[in-house]
């Protein structure tokens, strides 16, 4: 039997199509078992103020299976184990996850779900550790979650990258033109090959591989002699040359623990080069936030409600500490332990590191491998 009489969701980072219908599939699950369900409002910032709504019976959580965005928010950039407090006029940061704890404690919290990518499933291994019960989710349009097939959000992500690429097809052949495509993938590139492969780009640049713009040079001037006058390319916005660096568009200060730069420009640059060494018309789109935002596809609907009841039946049989998976096909969990990989210190909850566990594209990849048969240049 289980113990379970309330259970807490909270969402950290980015929003990604198919939040709502994995909140959905907790609370319809739990209300089978007669477990109650809240939602901290705003993620982890809620947890630390202790701000939260009833879920179960609740109209606003009615008819969202369909819904983009989520209707308990999400925290950005919010580290509880460095948390920014203002105190007499100035900002200082403090470890706030104990007040986490007693609030959950207090709150009467038998499991804490958690929805987010890499940094989350860090912050709530961290928190296992106090005691609390914890069940991650994976979320994040990148699809870089350690551990499982794929995280819920990323289907749309690329299915809206792949309509950009088919309207900029068009223009780019209509007028002769270079047409780039920068798309989100900071330290993984599914979203820039999956969708430059389902929508027929001549070249995709990932983080996965540092590019040689003489490389990609050759690869639309062999198109041109073969009198194809244009190009489509996809560029991931962590992508980034031989002997460079990532393209940093601005820096902020949020503390220790949480990714303090904003990436981009790395499409505008691309199409500078390739304009200036081929002398054609080269014309960047940043396809930006449209990617996360928005209607789920089907099959991020299902995947979020699979996920979301395989969470609840996790829990259910009193398997903490661990995050929901797709493993070969089929639902699964795994230790938080080998989500976070060697990111082992406390309150050190910033992903993309050499001691994080993101998954990224290996060189044997079929997607890498499908890439190079079907002639896209990878800038190697």
């Amino acid at each position: 039997m289980s113990d379970l009489k309330k259970i807490g969701i909270l969402i950290n980072g980015g929003d990604a199509p198919g939040l709502n219908a994995v909140i959905r599939a907790i609370i319809k699950t739990a209300r089978v078992h007669g477990v109650e369900s809240v939602g901290f409002i705003e993620g982890f910032k809620g947890l630390v103020e202790n701000r939260f709504i009833q879920l179960e019976g609740n109209p606003l959580a009615s008819g969202i299976i369909q819904k983009g965005g989520a209707i308990i928010g999400s925290s950005l950039n919010t580290n509880v184990f460095n948390y920014k407090v203002i105190e007499d006029g100035n900002v200082v940061y403090k470890d706030m996850s104990d007040v986490c704890v007693q609030n959950l404690r207090d709150d009467g919290i038998d499991c804490l779900f958690t929805l987010g990518g890499d940094s989350t499933q860090k912050a709530a291994r961290d928190l296992s550790l106090k005691g609390i019960r914890v069940i991650g989710v994976p979320k994040t349009i990148d699809n870089d979650v350690a551990g499982t097939d794929m995280t819920f959000g990323y289907n749309t992500a690329v299915s809206v990258a792949t309509e950009a690429l088919d309207r900029l097809h068009t223009t780019a052949e209509t007028h002769n033109r270079i047409m780039v495509l920068e798309v989100m993938g900071r330290y993984a590139g599914w979203i820039a090959l999956e969708s430059a492969i389902s929508g027929g780009a001549d070249v995709a640049l990932i983080p996965e591989i540092p590019y040689d713009m003489d490389k990609v040079v050759e690869a639309i001037n062999n198109r041109k002699a073969r009198g194809k006058n244009f190009s489509v390319m996809v560029v991931s916005e962590g992508a980034y040359p031989k002997g460079g660096d990532l393209f940093i568009k601005g820096t902020r200060e949020g503390g220790e623990g949480v990714i303090n730069v904003q990436l981009g420009g790395a499409g505008e640059f691309v199409a500078r080069e390739i304009e200036a060494r081929t002398g054609m018309t080269a014309r960047n789109t940043t396809l930006g936030y449209l990617q996360r935002g928005g209607t789920p596809t089907a099959t991020d609907r299902v995947l979020s409600t699979k996920y979301g009841a395989k969470a609840m039946e996790l829990a259910l049989e009193g398997k903490f500490n661990v995050l929901a998976v797709l493993k070969d096909g089929k639902l699964d969990s795994i230790p938080l332990e080998e989500v976070i990989g060697n990111n082992k210190e406390i309150g050190a909850v910033e992903g993309g590191t050499e001691e994080s566990n993101m998954k990224t594209i290996k060189m044997d990849d079929d997607l890498v491998k499908t890439a190079r048969d079907v002639g896209i240049c990878l800038g190697d």
